[in-house]
């Protein structure tokens, strides 16, 4: 029994991780789509979502099985293979950045107190005290790759794809329209939110996100949104356009488009583009409170729970979970507020204002590092 414990014990750990780590999102973005809603309704004067569940919570399940009973209509002359791929990619490319998020601090020794109870059973004793001997310092990362931040850019770079191959496989000019759109506006701000993640990278001296985290505990600021607020707010900005969001939903832009890239799409497939819109606010909060807000790190805790500890991780965990709401209520509160771009508007202001200020931020960070190493 050991030694097919010890067989399957990295899959079986890897499989567990994936399975809570892409659960815990998929949970929190439902119910940031209920966030939304509710949230605005308050700024417009309205109620929001109050009768499926005590106070509208179960509404976001309400929606789901709305989506898979929907009737799904295909457009006659669309290219059906690609028509069906594109919200797959989408979805797909918005959840595999997830592998390389830190979701909270390396665990020291967490099933130690599971040993003593068990230790008498035949079999099982010896199989718990072989697991709690390979979970010490066990990280809270699905995989931990040295390059996480070329990984996370290159997935997210990729999702484009989704857009652009709906856009022109629904057989649809306006369909079309919006994958183009998107397709020029997330190549156009993709620059400047490499050039902001720079500056990060080269104060930490690394592209491993658990590095990144580990270099603001280090560093005397704590956290880089101190040393780094320029390159924090082309990036924030940056984040808005990638992922389509008010006050650049261009690709969308109802009002132009009808419904931009998924007018075509109905029930479950517009419900996988909707979720990839969701899953992308969120991938693109975690890398920004990564970058910029240390991470779980919460500064002064370790003089309060031992580094390491269960209660040291819950805490850190839950302080992470906490910055990535609050990057998410700033969407919905942006959306609330700020009205649409023009298209021509949206584009001079990515390539002749935020690039040019991310390379001057680039630069400045390079004279900075340059001469804190010569001293």
């Amino acid at each position: 029994m050991t030694e097919i414990l010890k067989t399957a014990f990295p899959f079986i750990v890897w499989t567990v991780g994936v399975l809570i780590a892409f659960q815990m999102v998929l949970m929190i973005v439902a119910y940031t789509v209920l966030a939304e809603r509710k949230v605005l309704g308050w700024i417009q004067g309205r109620i929001g979502p109050n009768r499926v569940g005590p106070w509208g919570l179960l509404q976001p399940f309400a929606d789901l099985f709305k989506f898979i009973f929907k009737e799904d209509l295909v457009p006659d002359k669309s290219t059906k293979f690609i028509y069906f791929l594109a919200p797959l990619v989408a979805l797909t490319c918005a959840l595999l950045p997830m592998v390389v998020y830190p979701f909270g601090p390396n665990l020291t020794d967490p099933l130690s107190w599971l040993v003593p109870y068990v230790k008498d059973i035949s079999y099982l004793g010896d199989a718990t005290a072989w697991i709690a001997e390979q979970a010490k310092n066990m990280p809270l990362t699905i995989a931990r790759i040295d390059v996480g931040v070329l990984f996370v850019l290159g997935i997210t770079s990729v999702g484009v794809y989704g857009i652009a191959l709906a856009g022109w496989s629904s057989n649809n000019k306006y369909s079309l329209m919006g994958g183009l759109r998107s397709s020029a506006q997330m190549i156009s701000y993709e620059l400047a939110m490499g050039a902001a993640v720079i500056g990060v990278v080269m104060l930490a001296g690394t592209l491993d996100l658990n590095g990144i985290i580990f270099a603001q505990i280090r560093s005397p600021f704590r956290w880089y949104i101190i040393p780094q607020f320029i390159g924090f707010i082309v990036f924030l900005i940056a984040a808005f356009a990638e992922t389509n969001r008010v006050p650049f939903d261009l690709p969308e832009a109802e009002t132009e488009l009808v419904a931009g890239f998924h007018t075509e799409y109905s029930a479950l497939k517009f419900a996988l583009f909707f979720m990839a819109e969701y899953v992308n606010m969120f991938t693109v909060s975690v890398m920004c409170v990564t970058l910029f807000l240390g991470g779980w790190y919460v500064p002064g805790l370790s003089h309060i729970f031992e580094v390491g500890s269960i209660p040291y991780a819950v805490v850190s965990h839950l302080a992470f979970i906490g910055k990535i709401c609050a990057f998410l209520f700033l969407y919905i509160w942006i959306r609330g507020t700020l009205p649409r771009f023009r298209f021509d508007q949206l584009m001079n202001f990515g390539w002749k204002f935020l690039l040019p200020l991310a390379l001057l931020n680039v630069i400045v960070t390079i004279i900075i590092v340059y001469f804190l190493n010569v001293n």
